[in-house]
């Protein structure tokens, strides 16, 4: 994430539209049609401008305990319709708490708790998390 650890500060992303234009270049130039939005932690920062303000394309959207999602209201959350796994470990008490208490307002969501798993719930239980994140897609249309 540029500006974050090493990386060099970028002056686009310090607003969230910044962020949210430089989501959207990314995915232009992948040439990535409806994709699906995995975002943990700090990427909560790019993916939630995004989602909404584009959610309608993105085919689904995944949330693993991300930052930021205090910096919405339940009224803006609600009216994202993009199909959504909020996915976080158990023994991850803070920001996947907070997370999950903003992010439930999204009308087509459902809940993964990984048991035993910590915030890099996909590095403490990775065969969870792959067998969550594969029913989800498996599911979208």
């Amino acid at each position: 994430i540029p500006g974050y650890g090493d990386s060099p500060p970028a002056e686009m992303v310090g607003t969230a539209q910044g962020r949210r234009i430089l989501l959207d270049h990314v995915l232009q130039e992948l040439g990535m049609q409806r994709p699906v939005l995995v975002s943990p932690s700090m990427s909560g920062r790019f993916a939630l401008p995004f989602l909404l303000a584009h959610g309608d394309r993105l085919a689904g959207f995944v949330p693993i305990a991300p930052v930021a999602t205090k910096d919405y209201t339940a009224e803006q959350y609600r009216a994202v319709q993009t199909p959504t796994l909020i996915l976080y470990g158990d023994h991850d008490t803070g920001l996947a708490r907070q997370a999950l208490q903003n992010l439930q307002h999204l009308p087509e969501h459902r809940v993964a708790v990984l048991t035993g798993a910590g915030h890099a719930c996909y590095l403490d239980k990775p065969e969870d998390f792959h067998q969550a994140l594969l029913g989800f897609l498996s599911q979208l249309k």
